[in-house]
């Protein structure tokens, strides 16, 4: 069964994020916890809370998934930064903790002029005291397209990461299809070696999530610019062979549209639903 969401917003709450999934088709979402670009975040309404859960159980809604801003940077050297991201990720996880089935999403980002190795430790050691206080709620580190000093763009990086958190955290990976494909895997046309590649080096038990987005730019171009699904570099037929590659069996899948409206990520869920449906049960080559 395909378990398929797309980008909410929570201008309206929690519950109407919920009633709009169930409009759309969904099974799930996601939404930023917070003002993606600047931290701030709105002040909880525990009636919109409650209501929401009782619908997500009414209706079958799992998996729903929480971004961290973009801003974060837990590997950066700067002790401020180090405490913002602890502070962020902490008040979020509190949170996320009061809507059984969520779990978090956060991106590893940017670490300045510091050697890569010591970023990668920053980003664990603050990571690992997070959810050392807070492991109700699963956390999965994005992919990066290795624009500017991000981190996190190789599997390799991501491996560092996650051994550096703990093999008993509550952390897994979440495997974003453009920010891949700007970093120079060939989702398009080697989707096997990419994924066996994965698994060679994070482990296919640690991809708990994939975002479907497509982009403006090349392979290996550094710079994630999403594009309508369909209209980009990677194009619909090769995201739609991610919902139904055996290696990914039961991974929940979140649509990404550059200002996509609720009539846009309908017709997308019906779409990648139909290719799911013709495809899911052929051999797989």
């Amino acid at each position: 069964m395909l378990t398929i969401g797309s980008h909410l917003s929570t201008r309206y709450g929690y519950l109407r994020m919920a009633e709009e999934s169930v409009s759309i088709g969904a099974a799930t979402f996601q939404y930023f916890t917070r003002n993606p670009r600047g931290g701030a975040r709105r002040a909880l309404d525990r009636k919109d809370v409650d209501a929401f859960n009782a619908y997500a159980a009414d209706h079958g809604l799992h998996d729903f998934m929480g971004y961290a801003p973009y801003d974060l940077a837990p590997g950066e050297a700067d002790q401020a930064k180090q405490d913002f991201a602890h502070l962020v990720m902490t008040e979020d996880l509190e949170r996320l903790e009061l809507m059984p089935g969520s779990r978090y999403l956060v991106r590893p980002g940017s670490i300045g002029s510091i050697p890569v190795e010591e970023g990668l430790a920053n980003a664990a050691a603050t990571l690992h005291q997070v959810l050392d206080a807070h492991g109700d709620v699963p956390l999965l580190l994005a992919n990066m397209p290795a624009e500017g000093s991000q981190i996190g763009a190789t599997f390799e990086e991501l491996a560092a990461i996650l051994d550096g958190i703990g093999a008993d955290a509550p952390v897994g990976v979440l495997l974003d299809a453009s920010a891949a494909f700007a970093a120079g895997y060939d989702l398009k046309n080697d989707l096997d070696g990419v994924l066996n590649a994965f698994d060679q080096v994070v482990g296919l038990n640690r991809l708990k999530a994939v975002h479907l987005n497509d982009i403006r730019e090349g392979r290996g171009a550094h710079a994630d610019r999403h594009a309508p699904i369909g209209e980009g570099q990677i194009g619909f037929e090769a995201l739609a062979a991610l919902t139904v590659h055996p290696a990914l069996d039961g991974v929940p899948f979140y649509l990404e549209e550059p200002q996509a409206d609720l009539v846009t990520y309908e017709r997308d869920v019906a779409r990648f639903r139909a290719y799911y449906e013709a495809h899911a049960s052929q051999p797989h080559s």
